[in-house]
């Protein structure tokens, strides 16, 4: 074996971790590259995105978005103070909760996450069209197991 790196793998490419980030890495540069023209981050668009998204008849708090979108709420407090100077939320307080701001997408953030959710999801039949059928049906359900995997 090459090199004095104590592994158990006999090549590189037998990980699966270095696999799933080389994957990783290869998706994100065409999602980088589908935003790019909507001057949205990856994060902004999740967070514009889910926000668009999310049913509203109850008011949406700062932590509620982060949850649903899997992120650390200091995280998504930033990037909301970008998207809110972008015009593309808007803050008030929350009606339940003094502690709390709702937060709600404007006009043309909504339109903007339309937009840019048709850019993101043609880059990902582009980029998962590497897969046949059967294997995108068996990909996502394991996916999602290891997203959800108890052992973090």
């Amino acid at each position: 074996m090459p090199g004095d790196l104590d592994t158990q793998y006999p090549d590189a490419q037998s990980s699966l971790g270095l696999a799933l980030w080389r994957a990783t890495n290869a998706w994100q540069k065409h999602i980088r590259a589908a935003l790019a023209p909507h001057d949205l981050t990856h994060v902004q668009y999740v967070l514009l995105a889910s926000l668009t998204w999310m049913d509203r008849t109850e008011p949406v708090s700062q932590r509620h978005l982060a949850q649903h979108a899997e992120l650390d709420v200091m995280m998504t407090s930033q990037v909301l103070r970008t998207l809110e100077a972008k015009g593309y939320i808007r803050r008030e307080p929350h009606p339940d909760d003094r502690r709390a701001i709702a937060l709600h997408p404007t006009p043309r953030g909504i339109e903007l996450a339309n937009m840019a959710t048709q850019d993101v999801e043609s880059a990902d039949t582009a980029y998962f069209g590497a897969l046949t059928p059967a294997q995108r049906k068996l990909f996502l359900p394991a996916l999602q197991r290891l997203a959800s995997n108890p052992h973090e």
